[in-house]
């Protein structure tokens, strides 16, 4: 089996100001491989740049073997990045659909068992707008792994949990690796990263070291 993702020499500067600098990182197995940082160490930066919204200055990434970059988005993929942005006077439901609507390889029953897996009722007709930041992360994870992506990447998924959504987010996390999912987890709380990663980086001033 190839490598599942594979970052080389990626440098990313913007005006002048180095976000990331020559990263290198290969991940081959489904592990849940942690990410630690301050604020503004680059860590969402990578993300972004893994999952094709950003283009990196230098270096190459590939998923599963296909580069990354212009019109070229990773495929088996999913990721929850910043504030999970969805159509605010819409439900749980219909805000998956539309989107499991642009790929088409969805069904309804797939989108129920996701909200389901996440703790929400795929039959509540509240507007989103109307939910906890709780409850718009744990949909913003079921819009992540709905196309049963076989790479995961979590921005902080427990922003905005009380200590029992933590125990939940957590559990499932766990629950994914040991359906064959690679993980790439961020999270500025400690505790989340020693109880569930392999192995965890650290990111400083734009670049990326073994940390464990």
């Amino acid at each position: 089996m190839g490598n599942i993702l594979e970052v080389k020499g990626v440098s990313k500067i913007v005006k002048g100001q180095t976000l990331l600098n020559n990263i290198n990182l290969v991940i081959n197995e489904p592990n849940i491989y942690g990410i630690i940082g301050r604020n503004g160490s680059g860590k969402s930066v990578l993300f972004k740049t893994i999952a094709g919204i950003l283009l990196p200055t230098e270096g190459t990434i590939q998923v599963f073997g296909e580069p990354v970059g212009r019109e070229a988005f990773p495929k088996d993929f999913g990721a929850l990045l910043d504030a999970p942005g969805f159509l605010g006077h819409y439900s749980a439901f219909r805000n998956l659909k539309l989107l499991a609507s642009i790929q088409g390889k969805v069904t309804d029953a797939d989108l129920r068992e996701v909200l389901t897996i996440v703790g929400l009722d795929p039959d509540d007709t509240k507007p989103v707008r109307k939910y906890s930041l709780g409850m718009k992360q744990r949909l913003g994870i079921a819009q992540a792994i709905m196309e049963k992506p076989k790479l995961l990447i979590l921005d902080e998924p427990m922003n905005g949990l009380d200590e029992t959504g933590v125990q939940d987010i957590r559990q499932m996390i766990q629950s994914f690796k040991e359906q064959g999912i690679a993980i790439l987890l961020s999270s500025h709380n400690a505790e989340d990263i020693a109880v569930l990663c392999n192995t965890v980086y650290r990111m400083e001033q734009g670049q990326l070291v073994v940390s464990t």
